[in-house]
């Protein structure tokens, strides 16, 4: 059997970072790990190649080669996967598809042979098994969710390796928390399962021995969601890091209680985590509490971020607008609450009801759900219900929000502040050369930042001030600084789109308005 593994384009977002790729020569930030594991489950005596879309397209030979194309993507690839599924029908292929998209929404997946749902460790070797079979078509769902302690390595081999700036790696899925807007305990249940130290070190050799010599982002929706298992994994992950010299620095996702175990900080940055993504949402804690986020309401969410950063811990955050009851002028008290913290990348997104949330039942039910324009879920995407204040204003208050949170000047003052106070690295690679591509990129940096635009005064002031008071950390800031490099771009990307958006849902809004008068003049 001859199996193709596609992964559709992701349109431009704020994890794209495609200005800042094109400065190292990269085309994409992170690898498709769920089909690598996909590819590491079914019969290895199967023959497969995976083509990422975001890299390059799948080409003639492709899919002639192949016996069945095997798709799965998130609801923002919705657009470029159900194209290609289109496109493999076309060519008299049998189409599996999975993913988060598919099994949030299986009815959308139009001209699918099978649907292969939920986790792929239970329901891919029944897929196997019907395929052997000779079937045709399928669906099969689980409700159980597996133990990830049997999950075979990723085959990291069929990756255009080259082409990505960090490996994924997944430790645990799930999340012990309820958060309404949030689909992870949906798709993967609210009791943390994760995989053993042993099976994670595997999948860490396996990459040294590829030649991975740069960044691993940690999956994980929250890493630390079972503390007492991943201290185990970052004990052994710490002797394991020092015996081969470092070769990775990690980021990954955590709950904001992180700041509050201090040991675990201190393993995480003992082990070269340089990096974790906080969801903090919003600093008005009315909101906090309706969206049943109440592990962001016991400790101070500003003093959290201090004391992350003086840890070691660039924090990156994300923040939403559109709560329920949400009171006019929250963009600004975001805006506010990330100058204050001094938190470099901030994500920033309008409240979507993401498919079989809590929110999303609250909101049918309460006939709020919109579904009209363009779904596919993104940050340049207008929110998809009824808000509880007028859209206009919120969408009003988020493009300003974004335009003044990447303001040239405003990200570099900020990351400055950041870096300023950053606590030093406790790792200790051994000094390497850096490389030409890496050398061509700092050039342009310095070429845009410190000479070309007028941040150039600030950009030699904050570069010197770093190197002085907090040398160990001046290559981390430097390449925060090449991250505005994508945000300039999609800010802009951001104002476009969503202005766009609201002119089309107002017209759509007068259309309803004048269906009634043309009825009553007929």
């Amino acid at each position: 059997m001859r199996v193709l593994l596609v992964y559709p384009v992701f349109p431009p977002t704020f994890w794209s970072y495609d200005k800042s790729l094109e400065l190292v020569n990269r085309k994409v930030l992170l690898p498709p790990l769920g089909l690598i594991t996909v590819a590491a489950i079914l019969p290895q005596t199967w023959e497969m190649k995976l083509v990422d879309r975001n890299i390059r397209a799948v080409t003639e030979d492709e899919w002639a080669w192949a016996d069945i194309v095997l798709f799965s993507g998130m609801i923002v690839q919705k657009t470029d996967l159900l194209s290609q599924i289109v496109e493999a029908k076309q060519r008299g292929k049998l189409v599996a598809v999975g993913g988060p998209y598919a099994t949030s929404v299986p009815e959308e997946i139009e001209g699918a042979d099978f649907l292969v749902l939920d986790e792929g460790e239970i329901t891919l070797p029944e897929f196997v098994k019907a395929v052997e079979r000779g079937e045709t078509q399928g669906i099969f769902r689980t409700d159980e969710k597996p133990s990830v302690t049997e999950t075979p390595i990723p085959r990291y081999d069929l990756l255009e390796l080259d082409a990505y700036d960090s490996m994924s790696v997944q430790f645990s899925r799930g999340c012990p928390f309820q958060c309404e807007f949030c689909d992870i305990i949906v798709l993967y249940g609210r009791k943390p399962r994760t995989k053993t130290p042993q099976q994670l070190l595997k999948e860490l050799d396996y990459l040294y021995e590829l030649g991975w010599r740069r960044g691993i982002f940690m999956v994980d929706d929250n890493f630390i969601g079972n503390k007492r298992n991943v201290k185990l994994l970052l004990k052994e992950l710490k002797v394991w890091q020092q015996q081969h010299q470092y070769p990775f620095r990690f980021n990954t996702e955590a709950s904001v209680d992180l700041a509050q175990d201090e040991e675990l900080m201190e393993l995480m940055v003992e082990c070269y985590f340089d990096a974790v993504f906080l969801g903090i949402e919003t600093p008005d804690e009315e909101s906090l509490k309706l969206t049943k986020k109440f592990q962001n309401t016991r400790n101070s969410l500003e003093e959290t971020i201090d004391t992350l950063i003086r840890a070691g811990i660039r924090p990156m955050a994300g923040f939403i607008i559109g709560f329920d009851g949400e009171k006019q002028g929250s963009g600004d008290r975001i805006i506010e609450f990330v100058e204050r913290a001094a938190i470099p990348t901030a994500m920033f997104g309008m409240l979507q009801a993401l498919p079989n949330t809590a929110l999303w039942t609250r909101l049918e039910k309460e006939g709020r759900l919109r579904h009209d324009g363009k779904q596919d879920i993104n940050q340049s995407t207008l929110m998809n219900f009824i808000p509880t204040r007028p859209i206009d204003e919120i969408a009003q208050e988020y493009i300003k929000a974004f335009w003044e949170l990447y303001d040239p000047h405003t990200f570099l003052d900020r990351t400055y502040r950041c870096f300023l106070k950053l606590g030093a690295p406790k790792a200790k690679p051994p000094f390497k050369l850096p490389s030409l591509i890496d050398l061509k990129a700092l050039a342009i940096v310095v070429w845009r930042q410190g000479i070309k635009r007028d941040t150039r005064w600030k950009f030699w002031h904050h570069l010197f001030s770093i190197i002085k008071n907090n040398p160990p950390v001046w290559e981390h800031y430097l390449t925060v600084c090449a991250h505005n490099e994508h945000f300039l771009q999609y800010r802009q990307i951001v104002r476009m789109e969503i202005d766009a958006q609201l002119q089309e849902f107002k017209q759509r809004e007068e259309n309803k308005k004048l269906v009634p008068e043309v009825v009553l003049n007929s």
